[in-house]
């Protein structure tokens, strides 16, 4: 005689696993992200972030463009960047032509990083309270975000991909009055920033929704490659601008800061970011101090009608807003690069879900996926 149990509805099984789908077209992934989740009852037992929706090839179709023209490619990766990633790849083109920059344009570039670093960050600060629902501090994001923007405008003709660098400088000098715009522009957001503080951080559901949230160890920020706010905000005190400098940060030294935190968490990724922000304001300041005493100067190099970088390769990385961004370039001494690899910040960085999200609740991913301020097409090149 076999004696058979049979169990009843949910009682059936003590645990079940479910596959949950987030994305690929949800509205808090800042982009066409899928993050792939299984889990235990209201817990994550694992996750897989899913890339790939947005691909368009980029690496690929540097090699079908001359040296001036993959700078519109460079800049369109990361979206809200587009300043820092053309600088990147111009930065690469001159080490192996062994160009020099006229100081004018080296000043200019530093002082554009740093507002474009500014215009970055805001979109963040206002779009991550938002994700947990917040929706006051995205309307000021936006306003301070545009007062900036016109500046950018103004100077390059563009709002978003600003196609200002060029293989030897920059695309032309400022318009007459435009430091000055800039300056004033700089102090009124300055003077508006302590709304992040009062609105967000001194919000209680926002501390309690972030506070000991997503805690990313040192050690997963180095086994993934993690870079840039994420990283310094789990104790990993690198930056670029610092430890490796280019452009003008050598003499910056004294005004910049590199805001770190050891708790890791949500909110503290979230205070770098907003100190970070407030540092760059500081050193666009500086920037624009050093450009009043220049004198007039070329701001770019005269390059010969059809531009060949000599037979060799070369790696450029900067220190962009949301991390590490590094270009590999392989020429041939040809008019086209022979090879470009792309190492961008938010591939690196979206990896270390896969370790940070297992044993977290569902209803605590959307603050740990916000937290790590990433573009999508950044992730997919």
């Amino acid at each position: 005689m076999t004696e058979t149990t049979v169990g009843i509805g949910g009682a059936a099984m003590s645990s079940t696993d479910m596959v949950l789908n987030i994305g690929p077209q949800h509205p808090s992934t800042h982009g066409v992200l899928r993050l792939r989740l299984v889990l235990d009852g209201e817990r994550i037992s694992a996750a897989e972030p899913v890339v790939g929706y947005m691909h368009r090839g980029a690496e690929k179709l540097f090699e079908a463009r001359d040296y001036r023209q993959i700078i519109v490619l460079a800049n369109r990766h990361d979206w809200l960047s587009a300043f820092s990633n053309e600088l990147g790849v111009v930065l690469a083109v001159e080490r192996m032509l062994g160009m020099e920059v006229p100081e004018r344009a080296v000043w200019l570039r530093t002082l554009l990083a740093e507002l474009n670093r500014v215009l970055n960050h805001l979109m963040f600060l206002g779009s991550y309270p938002l994700e947990l629902g917040g929706i006051t501090p995205i309307f000021h994001s936006f306003r301070e975000r545009e007062d900036l923007q016109h500046v950018m405008e103004e100077l390059s003709g563009g709002r978003m991909h600003y196609m200002f660098n060029r293989v030897g400088g920059l695309k032309e000098d400022l318009p007459a009055g435009w430091t000055g715009r800039a300056r004033s522009a700089v102090a009124a957001l300055r003077s508006r920033m302590t709304i992040f503080d009062d609105l967000v951080l001194g919000n209680e559901i926002f501390r309690v929704r972030t506070r000991d949230v997503g805690v990313l160890s040192p050690a997963t920020v180095h086994a993934y490659g993690v870079s840039g706010p994420i990283a310094r905000a789990s104790g990993v005190d690198f930056d670029l601008r610092r430890d490796e400098p280019y452009l003008a940060y050598g003499e910056l030294a004294d005004t910049l800061t590199v805001s770190t935190r050891t708790a890791g968490d949500c909110l503290a990724r979230f205070e770098v970011l907003l100190e970070q922000t407030r540092n760059s304001l500081d050193l666009a300041d500086a920037c624009l101090d050093r450009l009043a005493e220049l004198p007039p100067g070329p701001v770019n190099q005269r390059l010969p009608k059809v531009l060949k970088a000599p037979e060799g390769a070369t790696y450029a990385w900067t220190e962009n807003p949301l991390g590490l961004n590094g270009y590999y370039l392989v020429s041939k001494g040809e008019k086209t690069p022979y090879r470009l690899k792309l190492r961008s910040a938010s591939f690196n960085n979206i990896q270390a879900l896969t370790e940070l999200l297992p044993g977290t609740l569902v209803a605590d991913m959307v603050a740990i996926l916000g937290s790590f301020f990433f573009v999508v097409g950044d992730i997919d090149k």
